[in-house]
């Protein structure tokens, strides 16, 4: 890196003006879009027990609601990492949240476990255009030194709608009933668009980015630009698309469990409903957002400071992964002491995730991206198809034989634990080392 863009750099951390800022209002927009899909995701397990009584199912036929919005982001994820690599983040985000908005919009149609079991398809199929086309959007706005801190922000989103999710779901329920939950939801997605159409476009397209913010986008050197598209196949060939693949797959469906199951694991082992369990959501999601977004910066500080990107990445990751690992105690601590120790696994995977995602940016070109976080999310999505029925039907097992709850998420908690130091080691054998693979080689 020339002395000029170190300094661009050093600019930037310190908040100066030389260089311009436009690429992190960009950043917002990829976080309230993540916010606002994270808040869809939330909102059957918040009103889980709402429908229990409605729909009579076991928790086997709420882990097949899942499973099935799983297996549909799976499945969709292949085409719509390949739809953004041709058409453009613009468009294909764009085509994304006008799918997801309506999906949820449509959950209000429905009252029964089959009709669910629809809706939450047609969601699948829409929400999961979100990460590609911000992973996309990412590589195109932000220099590598960047990308692993642009990520954490907008990947916050995803806490940020955990937070929002519990602080209004059971009011708009209790008020409205559960329809005006999807309904509300859908329409914010569909606002979001207002703001992204006219102040989205590529850097070298976009009037609102100044000649040295465009320079400081551009600045490194080592990566060539060529013609969009790459076929999956190629993809295939190279062990850097297996180790992402392969973690994506083992650590995925942990913050899945949170997601879903949290609402569920405080009532039935702790007695706490969501009127009462809301705020422990709240306090978990807020420091899960604090803290992953200072693991996201953690990484580019260590390359500021002048550790390589594969040093830095994985020194990071690996401490993430120990960071998880305490949770395999929550089911013998007291409410709050569980709150601390899932707050601190759930921030130890957004950090993992962002840095997870970085990796693909520092190894691939930019061109490339969105069709390799689209097999990544495909087999993370294959995982958290599995595991939400594995639970459901545990827990209904242990019901069933005159077991605890407890004793069934004990099991559940402690594979949690242990899936990111497994993913870890994989991660490293497949990719040692973060070197960019030449654009001419696709």
């Amino acid at each position: 890196m020339s002395n000029a863009s170190t300094s661009a750099a050093s600019s930037v951390a310190l908040g100066a003006s030389t260089v311009g800022k436009y690429r992190w209002f960009i950043c917002g927009l990829l976080f309230l879009a993540t916010t606002i899909n994270y808040v869809d995701r939330q909102i059957l397990s918040l009103i889980k027990s709402t429908l229990d009584v409605q729909l009579g199912w076991t928790n086997e036929q709420f882990g097949w609601t899942n499973g099935y919005f799983q297996l549909a982001y799976a499945a969709s994820l292949l085409f719509f990492g390949w739809f953004v690599d041709r058409v453009g983040t613009k468009v294909g985000y764009a085509v994304s949240i006008v799918a997801w908005s309506l999906a949820a919009i449509g959950h209000s149609l429905v009252g029964s476990v089959h009709g669910f079991y629809a809706a939450r398809v047609a969601l699948g199929v829409g929400e999961e255009g979100n990460f590609p086309s911000s992973i996309k959007a990412v590589a195109l706005w932000f220099p590598k030194r960047e990308r692993a801190y642009a990520t954490s922000i907008f990947n916050a989103g995803t806490n940020a709608g955990a937070i929002v999710a519990p602080a209004i779901v059971p009011w708009l329920a209790a008020t409205w009933g559960w329809k005006s939950a999807f309904v509300v939801a859908g329409i914010a997605g569909l606002l979001w668009l207002l703001l992204w159409l006219p102040f989205y476009d590529v850097p070298e397209r976009s009037p609102r980015v100044r000649a040295s913010e465009l320079q400081h986008i551009r600045s490194d050197v080592d990566e060539q630009r060529g013609a969009t598209g790459v076929r999956w196949f190629q993809l295939l060939r190279y062990r850097q698309t297996g180790s992402f693949v392969v973690a994506k797959f083992l650590t995925d469906p942990v913050w899945w469990f949170f997601l879903i199951w949290l609402p569920d694991f405080f009532k039935a082992t702790r007695g706490l409903d969501i009127k009462k369990s809301w705020l422990h959501l709240v306090t978990i999601y807020s420091i899960v957002t604090v803290l992953s977004i200072l693991g996201g910066w953690f990484t580019g500080h260590l390359n500021r400071r002048g550790y390589s990107v594969t040093r830095a990445r994985k020194t990071g990751m690996l401490i993430y992964a120990l960071c998880v690992v305490p949770i395999v105690a929550v089911t013998r601590v007291g409410d709050w002491q569980a709150v601390l120790l899932i707050g601190l696994a759930g921030a130890a995977h957004q950090a993992w995730s962002a840095n997870l995602y970085t990796t693909v940016s520092d190894m691939f070109p930019k061109r490339a991206v969105a069709s390799v976080i689209g097999l990544g999310g495909m087999a993370g999505s294959l995982g958290g198809f599995g595991f939400p029925i594995l639970t459901g039907k545990l827990l209904d097992h242990f019901k069933a034989t005159g077991g605890t709850a407890t004793a069934g998420y004990t099991i559940l908690f402690t594979i949690c634990g242990s899936a990111y130091l497994v993913a870890y080691g994989i991660h490293h054998l497949l990719a040692p080392k973060f070197e960019p693979i030449p654009a001419e080689t696709f």
